[in-house]
């Protein structure tokens, strides 16, 4: 609203006459805020908090309206120091809850001296908050920040895929965290998502049925029970019952993909997990040789030393001597790995003190070296797993090669080799059927394989059965093409609300309602680009008189989509169906919904699954607001470092739990 000349010469009247003395929000707190967050002040300035005079005119107050406009001296004034803050309420107030809840701090850092004496040094009219004020105000931006994430889930035009784990406090209480995964389509770009939706505690004894009941329950709540892909269950005892359980509710509602034959995944980390360590059992008695005489070379400073000297004499670089951990087979092949590094020297060590006894013999090697050979080809192919922002395409390559390794194995020359490589391909094939079609649907979205790759892999694997090949990509393929139907006939009813479709079979336009979730919207409604995308549909079916084709003949009849060399493991798959998302609308949602499905997740053991001391020593309700909050408010910094450098924040000890990422 414009001010009078009467107003302005009374402001200017005040600016100038006004007092030398510094505000209390001109003292700089910016170092505090860096520090600790952002947020806001309990307690509200003087200035807010002191009733606003009524204006009165310089005429009103007896003064002489020009007065303002005079040139006036003013004395020299001393430089301010240090910082100035705007003149905005003062955020500090959230500060610490805000810190706790991003980065791990702990809540009683509030209490700690010394914090306190570098937030005074910092601002001294700082007024430090209570432990429980803290508590408190993290819990509200656990709600708070629980709802943004509701409503943007709920906004997604795609499926959601669930990772269920177990954790365990070092007070033996049990906690479900639930995890959702999903490809995001903010600011134009398809990012892969995940988000820990619940950390709930569970009531021990429970059973396959509550937990269950629980997922359910917890989906339900988020409103994304209707919109699911698959479920991992890797980290889940009893996982197979559990997901058994969640179809007998789910596929009545005929809201699953395939009718319920892709919902439960295991993830490919998991598959090899459970086939080497299941498999390494028949050989406990040469792994038990070896940890054996690692432990005789480990007995005592001087027996240890004299290994040293015997490395430093062979001129050996310095490697560790690994002994492994039981029932974790990668720290079983380091242990084998060292051990046939440090062979001549094991050998030499042997000849000089035989009367151990705890030195293997020279079939015993041979048996050592044969299983390392095996163990470092499936211990590669467990490196390719934790990556950042991973999509189902990447592993279908990686697991039938593995399979065509366990092929070639069985036929091995050496007896324990092909013993041990026998029991792991039946151990392999029984779990890798239950993932299978999903990774073969992602190689197939995967525009430089399409059907390609699964050909190619279903011939060399079943080389000695054609027909089973044969009979396999079939399968495949059949498979695929009714996924497709389904969305098809769908219509894409909650993926793209935006849409327009056409209908090949009435020769019209759907122009008078177009589908969004359960609620329809007039023609009216319906935007510009809405629109072009129908005619856009229309051109492409109706051109040239040509009979109508589905995405995936369209799809399937191109060339794949050739790099350039040097570029082979830099393709954006995610990039190239954003792109290419307007000319295959139907099988750009199954990428989405596809692509997203978590199989490489990397399975915990127990205790990488264990609460630490400070989150064991809380209530239920504040430890899942603590975890879910840290994982919400980070986002940016984890979207900052999917540049493929890597987080160092476990390395300094800020995080609350190391969660599977």
């Amino acid at each position: 609203m414009p001010t009078s000349p009467s107003t302005n010469a009374t402001s200017r009247s005040r600016a100038t006459h006004a007092p030398s003395r510094p505000r209390p929000n001109q003292i700089g707190i910016a170092a505090v805020h860096r520090r600790i967050g952002a947020g806001t002040d309990p307690k509200p300035t003087t200035r807010q908090t002191k009733k606003k005079r009524p204006h009165r005119t310089d005429a009103e107050m007896g003064r002489d309206p020009t007065h303002a406009f005079r040139p006036r001296l003013r004395s020299a004034k001393p430089p301010r120091i240090g910082l100035r803050v705007p003149s905005s309420p003062p955020t500090h107030h959230r500060s610490p809850p805000a810190a706790s809840d991003e980065h791990g701090y702990r809540f009683s850092i509030v209490d700690d001296v010394g914090f306190q004496k570098f937030v005074k040094n910092l601002q001294p009219q700082f007024r430090m908050v209570s432990y429980e004020t803290v508590r408190a105000d993290s819990m509200t931006i656990y709600e708070s920040e629980k709802l943004k994430l509701q409503d943007a889930l709920l906004k997604i035009p795609c499926r959601l895929s669930i990772s269920v784990d177990m954790w365990r406090s070092n007070t033996q209480m049990d906690f479900l965290c639930l995890t959702c995964h999903y490809i995001d389509h903010a600011n134009d770009e398809w990012k892969v998502r995940k988000k820990i939706l619940n950390f709930v505690h569970v009531e021990a004894p429970f059973t396959d049925d509550q937990i269950a009941s629980l997922i359910l329950e917890k989906l339900r709540e988020w409103g994304i029970d209707r919109k699911l892909a698959a479920i991992v269950l890797d980290n889940c005892a009893s996982g197979e019952i559990v997901a058994r359980e969640l179809l007998v509710v789910l596929q009545p509602r005929r809201l699953l993909l395939l009718n319920g034959n892709l919902f439960q995944v295991r993830s490919c980390a998991h598959i090899l997990n459970l086939t080497v360590q299941e498999s390494l059992e028949q050989t406990s008695d040469i792994i038990t040789r070896v940890r054996e005489m690692i432990q005789n070379v480990k007995f005592s400073q001087e027996r240890f030393e004299k290994f040293q000297d015997t490395a430093k004499l062979l001129q050996m670089d310095q490697k560790l001597l690994v002994l492994d951990s039981p029932n974790n087979w990668p720290s079983t092949y380091l242990m084998f790995d060292s051990a046939c590094y440090y062979h001549d020297v094991l050998m030499r060590l042997a000849e000089h003190e035989a009367h151990y006894g705890a030195f293997l013999t020279a079939k015993e090697w041979a048996d050592v070296k044969a299983l390392t050979e095996i163990l470092d080809a499936l211990y590669h192919k467990m490196e390719k797993f934790p990556v950042e922002n991973p999509t189902a395409n990447l592993y279908f390559n990686d697991m039938c090669e593995v399979h065509v390794l366990l092929n070639t194995w069985r036929n091995s020359p050496s007896p324990v080799v092909a013993q041990v490589a026998d029991r792991m391909l039946t151990k392999f094939e029984g779990y890798w059927d239950l993932t299978r079609p999903v990774m073969a649907f992602a190689s197939i979205l995967d525009p430089r394989y399409k059907m390609k790759s699964v050909e190619y892999f279903c011939r060399l694997i079943y080389a000695a059965d054609q027909f089973r090949a044969k009979t396999t990509i079939d399968d495949i393929r059949q498979s695929f093409t009714n996924l497709c139907s389904e969305y098809e006939q769908s219509g894409n009813s909650f993926k793209n609300p935006s849409a327009l479709f056409y209908s090949a079979t009435s020769n019209s336009c759907m122009s008078s309602v177009y589908s969004n979730g359960d609620d329809f919207k007039t023609f009216s409604r319906i935007t510009l680009s809405d629109a072009r995308r129908g005619l856009d549909q229309y051109i492409q079916e109706t051109s040239s008189g040509q009979s109508f084709k589905s995405d995936l003949d369209m799809y399937l009849e191109e060339p794949v989509y050739r790099q350039k060399e040097g570029h082979l493991d830099n393709f954006d798959i995610l990039g190239w169906w954003k792109s290419f998302a307007a000319k295959y609308p139907v099988l750009s949602q199954m990428a989405r919904d596809i692509l997203a499905i978590p199989v490489s997740i990397i399975p915990l053991d127990s205790d990488a699954r264990t609460l630490n001391e400070y989150l064991s020593t809380m209530d239920p309700s504040t430890v899942q607001g603590l975890v879910c909050a840290q994982d919400w408010l980070r986002e940016d910094t984890e979207v900052a470092s999917s540049d493929g450098h890597a987080d160092d924040k476990a390395a300094r000890g800020d995080e609350l739990i190391v969660l599977p990422k």
